[in-house]
């Protein structure tokens, strides 16, 4: 009975609340402090002892959600964070147990989506909270979107941004998107290194897609930035979930 209510509510919450290898945010603007409280930062530590960092949002307690190409040997989950280099009451969690997706593509990133499930519960306040997800059968083109992440603001710096940023994206139709379930949007301004797994929030502040890669197409243009699809993966998400409550 306890598993069941646990999943229940992360369902409701789900449900009812209203390289190609992607990173940095460019040409954003710094978010209100705490304004965007589902925002996760991953340390992660790679098999070769290297730290480094994703984005990633909060789901419910008990689970983060990233992209796939995002794995590591390990993770320390960085919830409450605006300004890292400020002495914030932040909270910071191991993870437990990975499930990226079972077909996930590392050379197209096709299916680039993963839940992280926590070592220990995240525990909600004002500047830590989960965010909704919108329902599977979500069909048109989201309109009203951002991105938000820790990742570089411009090309020439080295290093991550110490203060969350935020820019507005517009989706397209794409035929790179067709395939793989995936929402795309173009130009300058859009996320790279650093900003993957990072929610795609819109109109309604649900998160509809995850930070995946961009591309530059073979025959020139603008930089085209892909996200995986969530509504797609909504019956994956909530079996995964419970598959791994049940084990608890």
């Amino acid at each position: 009975m306890f598993i069941n209510c646990k999943l229940v509510m992360l369902i409701l919450v789900l449900t009812l609340s209203s390289q190609a290898y992607a990173g940095k945010i460019f040409g954003g603007h710094v978010v209100v402090p705490h304004s965007r409280p589902y925002m996760a930062l991953l340390e992660r530590t790679m098999s070769d002892g290297k730290t480094k960092y994703c984005g990633g949002f909060l789901l419910s307690e008990d689970f983060v959600m990233t992209a796939a190409h995002c794995q590591a040997k390990s993770y320390t989950v960085i919830l409450g964070a605006h300004n890292m280099k400020k002495n914030e009451k932040r909270q910071k969690i191991t993870v437990e147990q990975t499930f990226p997706h079972k077909d996930y593509d590392e050379k197209r990133y096709i299916n680039d989506i993963m839940l992280l499930k926590l070592s220990s519960k995240a525990n909600f306040s004002e500047t830590v909270k989960p965010i909704a997800l919108p329902p599977s059968n979500y069909g048109s083109l989201p309109k009203s979107c951002s991105i938000s992440g820790w990742g570089r603001t411009n090309r020439s710096n080295q290093y991550l941004s110490s203060i969350l940023m935020e820019v507005s994206v517009e989706l397209i139709n794409d035929d790179k998107c067709t395939e793989g379930n995936m929402y795309c949007s173009k130009g300058e301004k859009g996320p790279g290194e650093g900003d993957s797994g990072g929610p795609l929030v819109c109109e309604d502040n649900k998160a509809y897609g995850v930070v995946s890669s961009t591309f530059r197409p073979h025959s020139g243009g603008v930089e085209v930035h892909r996200y995986a699809k969530i509504p797609d993966y909504r019956a994956w998400i909530v079996s995964t979930v419970k598959n791994a409550l049940m084990k608890d």
